[in-house]
């Protein structure tokens, strides 16, 4: 089955509007890592498109609150500008992947350009972890990163990009939707940054009193 096709991309769209993926989403795409097996009580925050100078810095301090270990996606040209943040949040444990150099989407972009990115991206961003901006990568870029990287998705989403989320709400149905092994995503960017910060605080404060652990990938 080809997962980038019309309906597929037709249901993707209806997904970004969701928490959580639809069951078929890694039968047609197994090379990528959507949840992590276990029945362990254990869940892995992951942020995207950071380092941010000011933000990043606050969801480090949340994190050490909780003890929470997390993975951060960074784009290569925000590491670039902000290294000293990249290096602390390496510093206090956490783990860190590689997303694009310039936050580029695999569906608008061809192969060569795609992988030249993250290829520079690398340069400044060590690690074997991968997540494509948006989710949106073709099939064909999975199969030559899939030698190199893993590939990671989510399972949960908290959708704190949306300026039309109401983060009380959401963190309600965040709080019962997410299970052990759970990937989530959220945005150390301004974009999310009041809605991120709400929903960080209120999933740390639940699964901690739930003696859940917080693990980076």
């Amino acid at each position: 089955m080809n997962w980038f096709s019309f309906s597929t991309k037709a249901i993707y769209a209806k997904v970004m509007f969701k928490h959580t993926i639809p069951s078929i989403f890694p039968l047609i795409a197994p090379n990528v890592t959507w949840k992590v097996k276990t029945s362990d009580k254990v869940l892995y925050l992951t942020f995207d498109d950071g380092p941010h100078p000011t933000i990043t810095p606050l969801v480090l301090s949340i994190l050490d609150e909780y003890n929470a270990k997390a993975t951060f996606f960074c784009v290569g040209e925000n590491v670039t500008k902000y290294s000293e943040i990249f290096n602390e949040i390496i510093s206090k444990g956490h783990a860190v992947g590689n997303h694009t150099y310039n936050h580029i989407k695999g569906w608008q972009s061809n192969n060569k350009a795609y992988l030249n990115n993250i290829k520079k991206a690398a340069e400044v961003i060590p690690s074997n972890l991968f997540r494509p901006p948006y989710g949106r990568i073709k099939p064909s870029q999975i199969k030559t990163l899939k030698h190199d990287y893993r590939i990671v998705m989510w399972s949960i989403l908290t959708r704190d990009y949306d300026k039309k989320l109401n983060p009380h709400i959401a963190l309600k149905h965040l709080n019962k939707l997410t299970k052990p092994g759970d990937v989530i995503v959220f945005h150390d960017s301004e974009k999310a940054e009041q809605n991120m910060l709400i929903i960080l605080k209120g999933m740390l404060q639940h699964f901690h009193q739930l003696q859940y652990q917080f693990k980076a990938l």
